[in-house]
């Protein structure tokens, strides 16, 4: 069916309603926006869907909402009656329609007979999979976004491990949905009744009292942080999101007194009105709470994005201004914290292991390795992540203390498998704590370990290619860099290019190839002559390329030289 054709059909389709109809009406005569809105489905892969939320198979609306239910469903039933009977928990952020898809996925759901525990209200990402492992239930499913632009809206599938859905059963979701209708083949039905009948039970504070006290079993250097607790300030901001309200309870029962929470970003508005974009990566998006910061003199700043799975945070610097850590600082600070305050109470396994991706800083290696620990690897993800912890520990191999990937995501404890803005911030601020009674911030405790470890130094870029023509682009570039290995990267020799997908490594010099233990991820990745390593994949949930840089140095002024260097460079990726 051409574009032209499954537009017409949902033009025509009584399912949609008369807004819905209007708005496909209201590019009736722009070819190139029905093309991009239908020229196929919204793909799912193993982190769902997620797309710009109009009208169209290509879109995050109800209907397509409704299409990958229904496969999910299947996928679900397959496993028998004991999988329905133990339900699927949905949750939803505060985007905009995201309570209208979580009551459509929930009342498929008990249409298709699989037992539903639905939240009452908007909560944070890691608290449906802490929900999925304390509740039993088959999977999970959260409407969200994380941190996109306000224009996104997502659809993220969990396993009963609670991590999200490993790529076999979603490429079987994704066959599924290739087989159903995105009309005829979905049943459902009414809420209410779905609720009269049990089928959906309703999920409400004892969920989040389970959860906290699980957050607040990561607490292990409760003195220090009495120590400080009259005097000590933080600013919170959860950028109109989720963490509005367990995060600062959090901080309370931790013992905090002087939280402030940026008022104007405590409301939960989908539309982000008081920044650019809700990502705490970006430095721009605290500009409310450094004043606020200021007025108090506060001594740390946290963020958590929409969905409170990622954590941004400001410290002082030596200068007395705040400045944002990058996702791997606030990494490199926790993992290191991690290890000693378990040496300093004498908690820390035998056979510990502190985990991050091949896309994060090589200076979590070099820790992990001079405390006598591990350091695993995995693709970019917590879904990767999330599995590899559970190989180490079920195999008796290891016991996994703390897992981060770059994109300033977090994970501590057993309770859940993904990234968790709640435990993050509480255990970011323990170390506060504890760095604070030693008369230092955590700007001086990362300087320490700049110091101890050597200087490392990372950025990531994004490649923006937007539309059916950058989609384009992105797989053309990719096969090519499959098919030909860069040679050299800004006149720097490579040593060995890594092809992720074929999960090859080949020496430049000599030919030689060995296969590694990580395949099958559309990452290729060069390690240059003078010990930089430069990645480039595509985005999983946008339409751009990311590049990232790794690198180290003597001393800073050569970590920043090479950096600029790559930086530069990097832009001419989208020439090949």
């Amino acid at each position: 069916m051409s574009f032209m054709e499954t537009y017409e059909k949902w033009l025509n389709s009584p399912a949609l309603s008369a807004e819905e109809k209007a708005e496909l009406e209201s590019i009736k005569n722009d070819p190139k926006e029905i093309e991009t809105r239908f020229f196929g489905p919204l793909e799912f892969g193993t982190a769902g869907l997620r797309g710009t939320m109009c009208v169209g198979l290509h879109q995050m609306n109800r209907h397509v909402v409704g299409h990958a239910t229904q496969a999910f469903a299947e996928v679900v039933k397959a496993e028998g009656p004991e999988a329905c009977e133990k339900g699927v928990v949905v949750i939803c952020d505060c985007r905009n329609h995201s309570q209208e898809f979580a009551e459509t996925a929930a009342a498929i759901l008990a249409a298709n007979g699989i037992k539903v525990k639905l939240f009452d209200e908007l909560r944070p990402t890691p608290e449906v999979s802490f929900a999925v492992r304390h509740y039993g239930t088959q999977a999970g499913i959260n409407i969200t976004a994380s941190h996109n632009p306000k224009e996104y809206n997502g659809y993220k599938v969990y396993w009963s491990d609670g991590a999200q859905l490993p790529p076999g059963p979603a490429d079987v979701v994704a066959k599924k949905m290739q087989e159903l209708d995105v009309f005829a083949d979905v049943k459902t039905m009414d809420l209410d009744e779905a609720k009269k009948s049990g089928m959906v039970e309703i999920l409400s504070t004892e969920t989040d009292e389970l959860f906290l006290e699980q957050v607040m079993g990561q607490v292990i250097d409760r003195e220090s942080v009495a120590k400080i607790a009259d005097t000590f300030g933080i600013v919170y901001t959860p950028f109109h999101g989720t963490g509005y309200k367990l995060i600062p309870e959090a901080l309370k029962r931790l013992g905090m007194k002087n939280v402030y929470c940026v008022p104007e970003q405590m409301v939960i508005d989908g539309n982000f009105p008081t920044v650019a974009s809700p990502n705490p990566e970006n430095p721009e998006g605290f500009a409310i709470a450094v004043e606020l910061a200021k007025k108090h003199g506060c001594d740390l700043i946290c963020g958590s994005d929409p969905d409170a799975d990622r954590v941004g945070l400001m410290v002082k610097n030596s200068a007395g201004d705040y400045v944002v850590l990058s996702g791997n600082q606030t990494g490199l600070l926790l993992e290191d914290y991690a290890i000693q305050v378990r040496k300093r109470k004498g908690v820390l396994p035998a056979n510990a292991y502190a985990n991050t991706t091949i896309v994060s800083s090589a200076m979590a290696s070099k820790i992990a390795e001079a405390n006598g620990i591990k350091c695993a690897r995995t693709f970019t993800g917590f879904k990767f992540l999330g599995e590899k912890k559970d190989k180490l520990e079920q195999s008796g191999e290891g016991s996994v203390i703390f897992s981060f990937e770059e994109s300033c995501g977090y994970m501590f404890g057993d309770y859940v498998r993904d990234k968790d803005a709640v435990t993050a911030i509480v255990v970011a601020v323990e170390m506060a704590a504890y760095y604070a009674t030693q008369g230092k911030t955590l700007y001086d405790a990362l300087v320490d370990l700049y110091e101890k470890y050597g200087y490392y130094g990372e950025k990531t870029l994004n490649l923006v290619m937007p539309g059916l023509d950058g989609m384009s682009k992105m797989a053309s570039i990719m096969n090519k860099l499959h098919s030909e290995p860069m040679t050299e990267v800004a006149g720097t020799k490579v040593v060995t290019a890594k092809d992720y997908k074929t999960g090859i490594a080949t020496c430049i010099a000599c030919g030689k190839t060995e296969e590694m233990e990580l395949k099958g991820s559309n990452v290729v990745s060069y390690d240059l002559e003078d010990g930089t390593t430069f990645i480039i994949r595509p985005s999983g949930t946008e339409p751009k390329i990311k590049v990232y840089i790794l690198t180290s140095g003597k001393d800073k002024a050569e970590v920043d030289a090479k950096l600029a260097k790559y930086v530069d460079y990097a832009p001419a990726i989208k020439d090949l």
